[in-house]
């Protein structure tokens, strides 16, 4: 199962760079290198769907990629700080930890 997390955060830190990618690309490559992160992104979140609940999968991948983005946003492009932002990353940081700490490994037929 550890596997299947991995594969969620490495999609989840892909997302952030193809979702700012979608405001900054200004020229072809990047509009390729984006579309490209797009896809393997969600390889990697269809992966883990595959040990993992798509509900949990899905909440921690948009949650950590949402958190990622507007982090970026603010320490690397100037993004006004606010401490209600700050807070409200917190509480979905705190809701994707809860998920994935309360996600067990479903148990396989014949194993004891």
């Amino acid at each position: 199962m550890g596997r299947s997390w991995a594969l969620v955060f490495i999609g989840a830190f892909i997302e952030v760079f193809w979702v700012i990618g979608l405001k900054h690309s200004d020229s072809l490559l990047l509009w390729i290198a984006t579309i490209i992160g797009i896809g393997v992104s969600f390889l990697f979140a269809v992966l883990a769907c595959l040990k993992l609940p798509v509900g949990t999968v899905y909440a921690v991948f948009t949650g950590l990629g949402t958190t990622g983005t507007v982090l970026v946003e603010m320490f690397v492009f100037g993004e006004p700080f606010q401490a209600l932002k700050i807070g409200l990353i917190l509480l979905l940081l705190t809701g994707v930890l809860g998920l994935k700490i309360v996600t067990k490994e479903p148990h396989k037929k014949g194993v004891a």
